[in-house]
């Protein structure tokens, strides 16, 4: 239920119009407004004006809430319309694997291990540490992805790497990290080129984005299967 939870929030979040997604998430629930006004213990005509975006956007703990509520009520009834919203937001593993580590990493030991190049914030490895990865197959994940799935891809912790494949400049996956970042309000330990690329050919933009997102950017060519068989020995 977290996930169907965040997954609802951060739509909620990043739409342009944050009190027509509350309102479209309540009729898919089944809610009338007096009822989930009631749960909340708030008048309607304050969730009317929320909704009518007659009223100042509402902040993360006011959706939280009303999410949480959404949810709770529907349990009541029996939990029919989460269970069927669930399986739409099962992870697509297809697109991407997550991976735990029984212990932190440290930056610059995942670095050798991945047979790795940092093109931005080199010095940030030694203090970073990264508990997990993510495999992404990079175009999959920018084309069939919603943004407000990216929760996903962390997989139990944000501290880790997200280890981008089939990558030909390096622009589109650190776009998409950035925009993750404002849907899910997290961001990645460390972030991995993996294609046929050169360090030097790294976009530019992708080098600011990572920059100003003081995240160690690191580029590699070490075949998948390798870096699987040598990360898979720190796997919990």
């Amino acid at each position: 239920m977290e996930k169907l939870a965040a997954t609802i929030a951060g739509e909620i979040c990043l739409s342009k119009d944050p009190g027509g997604s509350m309102k479209k998430w309540r009729e898919i629930f089944g809610i009338t407004q007096t009822e989930l006004a009631d749960f909340l213990k708030i008048s309607s005509s304050t969730l009317s004006d929320y909704e009518g975006g007659r009223r100042k956007s509402p902040g993360i703990g006011v959706i939280k809430r009303l999410v949480n509520a959404l949810i709770e009520i529907d349990k009541n009834r029996g939990g029919k319309v989460a269970k069927q919203l669930e399986k739409d937001f099962k992870p697509k593993e297809d697109v991407f694997d997550t991976h735990e580590f029984f212990a932190a990493m440290k930056g610059i030991d995942f670095l050798k291990k991945i047979g790795g190049e940092c093109v931005a914030n080199p010095s940030r490895l030694k203090e970073t540490k990264v508990y997990g990865y993510t495999l992404i197959d990079s175009l999959k994940v920018i084309l069939e992805i919603p943004v407000h799935e990216y929760m996903q891809l962390y997989g139990k912790t944000p501290e880790r790497a997200l280890i981008f494949r089939f990558v030909e400049n390096g622009r589109s996956p650190m776009i998409a990290v950035k925009i993750g970042r404002f849907s899910t309000d997290m961001k990645p330990a460390i972030v991995v080129l993996h294609g046929n690329l050169e360090a030097k050919k790294v976009d530019p933009i992708a080098i600011k984005i990572a920059e100003s997102e003081k995240i160690p950017l690191l580029v590699t060519k070490k075949p998948v299967e390798e870096i699987v068989a040598e990360l898979r020995k720190f796997e919990s």
